[in-house]
């Protein structure tokens, strides 16, 4: 998919990733420091994380199909592509750790003990890989927008 009604597919998939990504993150977090948060938004989050996985090489692929007709890559450009070919391993890793989060959730739920150990080690894997998403995310739609968009900084003609 290259074009959604005659706008280039990139430009409609980044604004899904831009949100699912942070979103995700942020709620993975509450997830992983707040029992209460995972019993109740758990799978919903293990969802966003898987959808936002499924979205980005998409999203990726557009901007590929995208690049190769705007004219010669510049610098500006380039760095975008270099950063957004990264963020399918950002957000698999958060999808990683969710699945991990969400075994623990299961555990816990038939009554069987998880170590604080255990507990301990998977929020901060999960914690590291949000911020890791969001981070990179930002990176990313800076990147994308600054090559967009350049410099602008008034909105005068």
């Amino acid at each position: 998919m290259s074009t959604f009604n005659g706008l280039p597919a990139h430009i409609l998939l980044n604004h899904f990733i831009v949100v699912l990504g942070p979103l995700t993150a942020i709620l993975a977090i509450l997830c992983a420091l707040w029992p209460a948060v995972r019993r109740r938004l758990i799978w919903l989050v293990l969802l966003l994380a898987l959808g936002t996985v499924v979205l980005t090489p998409l999203t990726t692929t557009a901007g590929v199909w995208l690049s190769a007709r705007v004219g010669p890559t510049t610098p500006v450009l380039a760095n975008h592509e270099q950063l957004g070919a990264t963020l399918i391993y950002v957000v698999a890793a958060l999808l990683a750790t969710v699945i991990v989060l969400a075994a623990v959730h299961v555990r816990q739920e038939r009554g069987r003990t998880v170590t604080i150990t255990l507990q301990a080690v998977v929020a901060v894997l999960v914690i590291a890989a949000a911020v890791t998403t969001l981070v990179q995310t930002y990176r990313v739609g800076d990147s994308g927008a600054r090559a967009a968009w350049g410099n602008v900084t008034s909105s005068a003609p």
